[in-house]
């Protein structure tokens, strides 16, 4: 029998419809690169245009700063949620990245976002202080009425999985979701543990809060298509990708791809062939 969460705040509710569509599935894209990246990411330079291209494609939730939701709103569909991230690593040359968190909960419903978004990294000095800033985060949600979207990812995303992986260990990732489940996350993004059967595991280990999946760092399209593909079949209700859509030949035409697969449903091979017609690769 699939737990049951117990009733959230109204505020809370009714923002959640907004993130999860009626088809009970979000696609997120993330486009707060630019205070995570240690190098600057060129396409983020037109965000409005990307923006515009990820909505018209079929993104419900766009994940910004709140300094280029100034840029961007006019993008934004009616329909379109706010997803606003409250976090930033300094330090990104280090090994595990510091996070600090740069806007409040307080902020995002000023700024009329449907959640918040915050990174949480464990291991090493600096995890006691991640645990304390997470809770205080949920504990502001839970009054405020706004949903929390935490990030149980590896404490960098900017290496391949694979080799996160090895470094860190599923149990790494599987810790980290049971960990934003405990406090109070209302959706748990990780990244993808290597395959369809370590990504259920995780599932399990979320305990009925909804899981998205990661994008993580550059990918083909067929990989990418697969892995949401996989990932939705062992219980994931969507996808928050950011470089893989934005840094895309066609920002627009994946967005469509990585929908078809999550809302209907459609094969990771059928998604890309008709990627391919639309915007073909080119080969190196």
């Amino acid at each position: 029998m699939t737990p049951q969460v117990a009733t959230r705040p109204l505020g809370t509710a009714m923002r959640l419809k907004r993130v999860i569509d009626p088809a009970g599935v979000s696609v997120i894209c993330a486009l707060d690169h630019g205070m995570t990246s240690p190098t600057f990411l060129e396409p983020l330079a037109g965000i409005a245009a990307r923006t515009a291209e990820v909505v018209a494609g079929g993104a419900n939730v766009i994940m910004m700063s709140k300094g280029m939701l100034r840029l961007a709103e006019p993008a934004f569909a009616p329909t379109t949620s706010l997803a606003l991230l409250l976090s930033a690593s300094a330090n990104p040359g280090e090994a595990v990245p510091e996070v600090v968190q740069v806007a409040a909960v307080e902020e995002a419903a000023r700024l009329g976002a449907d959640a918040v978004v915050l990174f949480t990294a464990l291991g090493g000095p600096s995890e006691a202080g991640m645990i304390r800033t997470l809770a205080a985060v949920g504990r502001e949600c839970a009054a405020m009425g706004m949903p929390l979207i935490a990030e149980a990812e590896f404490p960098t995303t900017y290496a391949a999985v694979e080799q996160l992986t090895e470094q860190y260990g599923f149990e790494y990732l599987r810790r980290n979701v049971r960990l934003c489940a405990e406090l109070g996350a209302d959706i748990v993004k990780t990244n993808w543990p290597g395959d369809g059967d370590a990504f259920a595991r995780l599932v399990e280990a979320a305990a009925g809060i909804p899981l998205v999946l990661a994008g993580g760092s550059r990918v083909s399209d067929r990989e990418l298509l697969g892995r949401m593909e996989a990932a939705t079949a062992a219980g994931g209700i969507g996808c928050s990708v950011g470089r893989n859509i934005f840094m895309h030949r066609s920002p627009e035409a994946i967005t469509r791809a990585l929908s078809r697969v999550i809302r209907e449903r459609w094969s990771a091979d059928k998604a890309y062939d008709e990627l391919q017609e639309a915007v073909p690769e080119v080969a190196p």
